[in-house]
């Protein structure tokens, strides 16, 4: 069934690559963003990085091979599923990765995967091998089993990946802040009416990259009746303040399971996780936050995302 998809995988690879040096949402931070050029937005990966005592890893690179088809061919399967939006009056596509051996006679616990601006449904799956790091998991006994779904991010009625001069046009930033809805509204009731998925919010999590990790913290810790398990990957500036994120500690400390933060030491955009974290840490807030090596770049979403899966739908796992 994955190789099926191999030439869908590659293209969104190709249109990540191309456009990952620009990928810097600020334009959802700015008041006029349509003032933001693709030069501005590049310049923002080479700002200073500052690093505080505690921005170090919590844990190491994930192992050689992590990411890489196993030979035993017992592996799950990946698909493209299709629902209806009310939010762009389309019919829209997510893939989804089913674990081995899936069967209607069970539910499980479900992951919602967000990309990047550059990015569609195929990114986590072409460009950082989530289908494949997640079967490893499972395979060796790490993770739950459980489903993954790979969303297209974009809520707009034409949801392709824009040319790069388009990247940060208002329309586009739109699209990402309309997801919401259509997630809540149209995505979630979706899979539950066609998998065979847990609806108790304690099975549910969100997490995601780059503009897709803002996305994550947004709508996860706006929404904690339906998300207990929140990840955010070098989260960009369409991140909201720390206080919008979190308004009620409180409730954010009864109602986590996981919250999960990180970004790379050589990433520009390092300093929105970083205030996320420092507001977390002085008003208690349980949470992992790893400072790794790498940049704005698939090494580290495939790392953190083998770390964070392995944390899901399980407890005392976030100590």
């Amino acid at each position: 069934m994955k190789k099926s998809f191999a030439r869908k995988a590659v293209f969104a690879k190709t249109v990540t690559t191309s456009l990952f040096v620009m990928l810097a949402a600020s334009a959802l931070a700015q008041e006029k963003p349509e003032q933001v050029s693709s030069e501005s937005a590049r310049a923002n990966f080479g700002r200073p990085v500052v690093l505080a005592a505690d921005d170090v890893r919590a844990f190491p690179d994930a192992p050689v091979g992590f990411d890489k088809p196993s030979t035993t061919g017992m592996g799950g399967r990946t698909e493209v599923f299709e629902y209806d939006s009310t939010v762009t009056g389309t019919r829209r596509k997510a893939v989804v990765y089913l674990p081995p051996h899936y069967s209607s006679d069970r539910k499980y616990p479900v992951l919602y995967l967000l990309h990047g601006i550059a990015g569609n449904e195929w990114e986590w799956s072409g460009y950082v091998h989530a289908d494949t790091i997640i079967d490893n998991l499972i395979a060796d006994g790490k993770a739950v089993p459980m489903i993954v779904v790979m969303p297209n991010g974009r809520a707009l009625a034409d949801d392709r990946p824009p040319a790069p001069d388009k990247t940060y046009s208002p329309q586009n930033a739109e699209g990402f802040a309309k997801f919401e809805r259509d997630l809540l509204d149209c995505l979630i009731p979706a899979v539950q009416a066609k998998y065979s998925v847990s609806t108790n919010r304690e099975q549910r999590a969100i997490a995601g990259l780059s503009m897709g990790g803002g996305q994550s913290l947004n709508f996860g810790l706006k929404h904690l009746d339906t998300f207990a398990w929140v990840g955010g990957f070098s989260a960009a500036p369409d991140t909201k303040p720390p206080g919008e994120l979190v308004p009620d500690p409180a409730a954010a400390r009864a109602q986590l399971k996981l919250l999960y933060l990180s970004c790379g030491n050589k990433d520009g955009l390092i300093s929105v996780s970083q205030g996320v974290h420092v507001y977390l840490k002085q008003q208690n807030v349980p949470h992992i936050w790893n400072v790794d090596d790498h940049g704005h770049d698939g090494e580290t979403w495939g790392s953190n995302l083998y770390h964070f899966a392995q944390r899901l739908f399980v407890t005392n796992k976030q100590k």
